[in-house]
């Protein structure tokens, strides 16, 4: 991934297409979660196919709800716990606690079935819950690869200062001389800023053949040099991705501070221009192939998890 450059750079900027409100559903055994794609004003864009954030929101003791088992196939789940804890485990013998600033990067590839809880001391003393969880599409040649997990401690994901009040911490790709531990199935970068109100802008390089993304999580943050103010819980669009470019031509996106302090993620990748066939947690190219998933689920073909 390139890295970042400062505010002089002359990339052109990659234009703010719209912002656009998350909206608010409910998920596993009751928790609500806020979706910023694919909703009935958002489609998924080309690699990603959902994009959920929980919280932040200070639980009682008793209330906090997860994901029990359920199946994936055909695609990465990325989970990044922002805080509280989140419990794992699944049908091929991983499990561990996710605590804040961890990521969970999991590949399920040709089929698992996994449950995501909240810890078993938040569930029975209460606590903040704040965490985010993006799909991202596997190319067809992957998507039966065997399930796969990286799970990074906050402590390996590098944070570096790119601006005066904003830093970055580098999840995938390069930013400004650091690379993020995760690796990846296809071009991508993921990045989390922490923007101080009022912070000059700074201009992340990003390819032009990567469809791009900010979600504000937190506080408030101005996007593009027309200075559009983001709230938390807002989805801002990029123009899309130029097909046929130049691996090496890239476009800027432009982010600042607003009146209060804020956090976003901004996210690229390169489309995989495939056929999409989707069902539920399965995500394959063909109908067929749903088809398979569904029955080898019922089968037990994709395992259980041992207790």
């Amino acid at each position: 991934m390139p890295e970042t450059s400062n505010p002089q750079t002359s990339n052109p900027e990659r234009g703010v297409r719209d912002l656009v409100s998350a909206v608010a559903t409910i998920e596993g055994e009751g928790f609500e979660v806020r979706r910023a794609f694919p909703t009935p004003r958002v489609e998924a864009p080309d690699p990603f196919l959902l994009l959920d954030h929980v919280g932040p929101r200070e639980m009682a003791p008793g209330e906090a709800r997860g994901a029990p088992d359920h199946p994936h196939r055909g695609f990465e789940t990325v989970t990044y716990v922002l805080s509280g804890e989140t419990e794992h485990e699944d049908s091929v013998g991983n499990r561990g606690i996710l605590g804040a600033g961890d990521v969970q990067w999991m590949t399920a590839g040709a089929g698992v079935v996994h449950s995501e809880m909240p810890s078993e001391r938040i569930r029975r003393e209460g606590g903040l819950v704040h965490f985010l969880q993006l799909w991202v599409n596997l190319p067809a040649a992957d998507k039966m690869a065997p399930p796969r997990y990286q799970e990074v401690s906050a402590g390996a994901i590098p944070v570096v200062a790119i601006a005066s009040g904003i830093s970055a911490r580098v999840i995938a790709g390069t930013v400004a001389g650091a690379t993020g531990p995760v690796e990846t199935h296809s071009p991508f970068q993921y990045v989390h800023l922490s923007v101080a109100g009022a912070a000059p802008p700074v201009r992340l390089p990003v390819p032009a053949d990567h469809e791009v993304f900010t979600y504000v999580m937190t506080g408030e943050v101005s996007v593009g040099s027309d200075a559009h103010v983001a709230p938390a819980g807002t989805l801002v669009r990029f123009s899309p991705a130029e097909a046929g470019a130049a691996e090496t031509s890239l476009r800027e996106v432009v982010i600042a501070g607003g009146t209060d302090d804020g956090d976003a993620i901004v996210v690229s990748g390169r489309p995989l221009r495939e056929p999409v066939a989707r069902y539920g947690p399965f995500v394959m190219n063909t109908r067929q192939q749903l088809v398979e998933a569904v029955e080898d689920f019922r089968a037990g073909r994709m395992g259980r998890i041992p207790r």
